[in-house]
């Protein structure tokens, strides 16, 4: 059966922040800056991670990866972003949107694995320290990046499958600043049950799989971490889990509101809020919080910055 009121057109046209106004330009100025420092922020920590042998380890392998998986999120999204608050509504082709949908799922769902990866990490340097460098040997660590990379582009491809697989009506405004999965599926026309259920069903295998990861990594953490006797043990063991964990709770928090809830619970104009937070402010905090304020990492750039001043005399 056709629908009447089913159109074709080339593409979308994103809204953006066109309801905010002559706050545009302020927030152009403000994503604009916090784009720089994120992107300057994670480049830096991947730089670092590669060219000081004394982070050349499991634990900063993984950061560099989730460093590199952050920028390349931000990459297919913020620019666009920007150019829109300054330019108002986009043109985006019908493909261009399903490739944009498709990558920036890719690389949310890596981060998601990556995530459950260090948990892991952590996990056997803490409760089997003796044995975390035969357990966490170089063909491992590369499998479980090569996986979590593999898996993440598995489930953007089928997220993107179930959206761009549906029929679209006669509106083709985005009320939103990229083509995620909740402001497309609510252009769609007709019987949309099925494929809510789809992306519900991939969304909780990716969250709460990983999350289920993370979750036992932490418990079993925690009871290694109570049989510490001193307190200042408690606190150091602990203290190398402290960020990883702010960065989780952040991640899952937002993605969870964003996906693991139904169609009609939808507020654009609150997710696209939602989504400012994941895609400008989680990227921003990684670095900060698990790499910058690290103290091998500060080491690090404390000796690239001195090697640098050296040179140059």
């Amino acid at each position: 059966m056709v629908l009447r009121n089913v159109t074709f057109w080339r593409g979308f046209v994103f809204l953006g922040f066109s309801s905010f106004g002559e706050l545009q330009l302020l927030l152009f100025a403000l994503f604009f800056s916090l784009y720089l420092v994120t992107l300057t922020s994670n480049v830096f920590i991947i730089i670092i991670i590669r060219l000081d042998r004394h982070l050349h380890t499991p634990m900063y392998l993984f950061l560099s990866f989730l460093s590199f998986s952050e920028t390349c999120y931000t990459l297919g999204i913020i620019p666009r972003m920007l150019s829109g608050l300054v330019m108002g509504s986009q043109f985006i082709s019908y493909v261009g949107c399903a490739a944009q949908m498709f990558f920036s799922a890719s690389w949310a769902c890596s981060n998601c694995f990556l995530l459950a990866v260090m948990g892991f990490d952590r996990y056997v340097a803490i409760c089997a320290p003796l044995h975390y460098a035969s357990r966490m040997h170089p063909t491992l660590c590369a499998q479980l990046v090569s996986a979590s990379f593999l898996s993440g582009y598995l489930f953007g491809l089928g997220m993107t499958l179930v959206i761009f697989h549906l029929s679209f009506c006669s509106s083709h405004e985005i009320q939103h600043f990229f083509c995620d999965t909740p402001p497309v599926l609510s252009l769609a026309c007709g019987d949309t049950g099925l494929n809510e259920l789809g992306i519900l069903i991939l969304s909780l295998l990716v969250l709460l799989a990983s999350f289920f990861f993370i979750t036992i990594s932490y418990a079993y953490i925690l009871a290694a971490i109570l049989r510490i006797p001193s307190a200042e043990g408690r606190k150091k063991a602990f203290s190398t889990c402290a960020s990883h964990l702010t960065v989780v709770i952040v991640h899952y928090g937002c993605a969870s509101f964003m996906y693991l809830r139904p169609k009609a619970s939808y507020s654009l104009e609150r997710d696209q809020l939602i989504a400012v937070t994941y895609t400008v402010v989680t990227p921003l905090l990684n670095p900060i919080v698990y790499s910058l304020r690290n103290q091998a990492v500060q080491r690090a750039l404390r000796n690239a910055f001195q090697g640098s001043l050296l040179s140059k005399r």
